[in-house]
């Protein structure tokens, strides 16, 4: 008896709005350009966690997948978690529905927004086998540390901003391959050669520090700075309250921190003197700044290994990546510039250290200085596996490599 009014009530779920807004979504999604990230994900998995910041193309690489993947695209769903249809209906019953008409398949956007999200996840691993999701989340979150483990039962993956070598595929002007660092530093000059035959690198770079991190600049270019600001406040204002519990206060503070650091960037931290200017103390104001770490706002340089878990003073402190610098900060310094470049392309696949001498220490291996074409090794000479990375030049010389080069490593 309660079984079949069970069933009969979730017949009558209408679930026409999120198949709605999922056929308006698909509908413009190209499938001529995918992020690096694509091809390297076990789709087959039973559950797989995508995050990363956000504009970053994580919404697009979910219904890429499902045009790859199924002819009739109402065999699967796809369900943005922020969406007023769940304001009065749980998760359960979406699952349910699914699993009534036989979608086996759920794509689930934005999972941070929804209290409780790990428990739904675990109970649909467990209690629904034939069933499985891919689900994406800010970058804030920490999949592994929600209160449940779903550590066994999920792959996760965090996809980054774009590289140079994505934003001239995306361009339309060159497609090569990624690659690896241990590669780029014995053969670069072959690989300057053979790019520069094909366009004119330097104006190109120029372009991507400006607008090319985030993928959604190709909408309007001219309003991409308007859109970039908007994404960090609501990084700040949703996303960070929904992962973290924190107040209205605290959220202002975070804001002001943002503020303060991008005035003064690269910024190496007198942390009582922040401290005060923010009126806080310091647990408060190391949790603040290691959200925004987390959320790919900010870049925290240690001398050490990043530990989420034991919070501690940062050596030096950067935005996330260019496009920020030119959006947040009164004036863009070049050579923090670059610097910053350097940063958020070595940091996708490797550790990244602040050395002794030198600006970044690479797997604690390669040491690199980086600076304009004028820049000499004098700061790291006669140290072994030590490079410059050199602005403003197309072709390199031995250890002298182009800046722009290491926009091919992802």
């Amino acid at each position: 008896m309660w079984h079949h009014i069970d069933v009969v009530a979730m017949e009558t779920i209408e679930i026409q709005p999120l198949y709605d807004n999922y056929h308006r979504k698909i509908a413009k999604v190209d499938l001529r350009f995918k992020r690096y990230l694509y091809s390297q994900i076990n789709w087959k998995a039973g559950i797989i966690g995508i995050k990363g910041a956000r504009g970053v193309g994580k919404t697009t690489m979910l219904l890429q997948h499902i045009l790859d993947n199924f002819e009739d695209i109402d065999k699967t769903l796809y369900a943005s978690l922020d969406d007023l249809w769940f304001s009065t209906h749980s998760l359960m019953d979406l699952i349910d529905w699914a699993y009534q008409h036989d979608i086996m398949r759920l794509y689930l956007d934005e999972v941070h927004r929804y209290e409780q999200w790990a428990e739904y996840l675990k109970n649909i691993y467990d209690n629904y086998p034939d069933m499985s999701i891919v689900y994406t989340s800010s970058s804030l979150l920490i999949m592994d540390n929600a209160n449940v483990d779903l550590s066994r039962r999920q792959t996760t993956y965090t996809l980054y901003g774009m590289s140079f070598r994505e934003f001239l595929e995306y361009e339309g002007i060159l497609h090569v391959e990624s690659i690896y660092l241990e590669d780029l530093l014995e053969n670069h000059v072959k690989y300057a050669m053979r790019i520069q035959k094909e366009m004119k690198v330097m104006p190109l770079f120029e372009a991507y520090l400006r607008h090319g991190y985030y993928p959604f600049y190709r909408e309007d270019i001219e309003d991409f700075p308007i859109r970039l600001r908007a994404i960090v406040s609501v990084v700040i204002e949703n996303d960070l309250p929904a992962v973290e519990k924190i107040s209205f206060e605290t959220i202002q503070k975070v804001k002001r921190l943002l503020m303060i650091i991008s005035e003064r960037v690269p910024f190496e931290p007198n942390m009582s003197e922040l401290w005060k200017q923010l009126s806080t103390n310091n647990e408060l104001g190391l949790r603040m700044l290691y959200a925004l770490d987390k959320a790919h706002v900010l870049s925290l340089l240690m001398s050490k290994a990043k530990n989420y878990k034991t919070l501690y003073k940062p050596d030096k402190i950067f935005l996330g990546n260019s496009n920020l610098m030119h959006v947040l900060c009164p004036q863009v310094d070049k050579g923090n510039e670059r610097e910053t470049f350097f940063l958020s392309q070595l940091a996708v696949q490797n550790e990244v250290r602040y050395p002794q001498r030198g600006d970044f220490l690479i797997n604690d291996k390669y040491l690199f200085e980086v600076g304009g074409k004028s820049k000499t090794f004098d700061q790291i000479k006669d140290i072994p596996n030590s490079y410059l990375a050199v602005d403003d030049t197309e072709t390199g010389h031995k250890n002298r490599i182009p800046l722009w080069m290491f926009g091919l490593l992802y």
